[in-house]
């Protein structure tokens, strides 16, 4: 392959949507870290189940059908690292994981699709954002804190978050008033029609 046909391979491919790069199995093979439901066309998993689904069943949720990611799935989608300051210790860390747009995407949201994203916490905090926000925004699914996995009770395991101290929305806001829109503990995203 010549240097021309190289290049314009890579720009097609750069072009290609996430989900139409990233191919994931149809299930999981780990344990289930995140769920995104939507009206897909594709699903890993089926309705909630009112009897083993407890926490999202307190938590007001309801699906037909969903895409469910393990450990091994997120970290098959690349890594953005960011270093904000955050509000628990005012001190700058170093977050790792996808950028959250390639999340929903690999779930089979459409890029373009003009939704909402319902962020879910573990402690049932729940946070509004536009697609077009979080793009915009850069907000990543955190699975590292300082090159280390997040721990269940802690941050983690995975945190939906942003580099505050470089976005003009957040920046200049008291430190405990920038991370509004970034659950923590983060394990189900409904995605709605806006």
């Amino acid at each position: 392959m010549n240097k021309r046909q190289f290049l314009a391979a890579g720009a097609l491919g750069a072009a290609l949507p996430l989900q139409a790069r990233v191919k994931f199995p149809g299930a999981r093979t780990g344990h289930g870290l995140l769920t995104v439901s939507a009206a897909m066309a594709r699903s890993n998993r089926g309705p909630l189940d009112p009897a083993l689904d407890q926490l999202m069943v307190k938590h007001g949720a309801n699906f037909d059908r969903a895409w469910e990611f393990d450990a091994a799935m997120l970290s098959q989608l690349p890594a953005v690292t960011i270093r904000p300051t955050i509000e628990y210790d005012a001190k700058v860390h170093k977050l790792s994981g996808p950028l959250l747009s390639s999340v929903v995407e690999a779930a089979g949201v459409a890029p373009q699709a003009r939704v909402t994203l319902a962020l879910r916490a573990l402690d049932g905090y729940t946070v509004a954002v536009s697609l077009a926000d979080a793009r915009a925004y850069r907000m990543i699914v955190a699975t590292r804190l300082d090159g280390v996995p997040m721990s269940l009770g802690g941050l983690g395991p995975l945190w939906a978050v942003h580099e505050a101290d470089r976005i003009p929305a957040f920046k200049d806001k008291p430190l405990k008033e920038r991370f509004a829109l970034c659950p923590w503990g983060l394990y189900f995203i409904e995605v709605r029609a806006t």
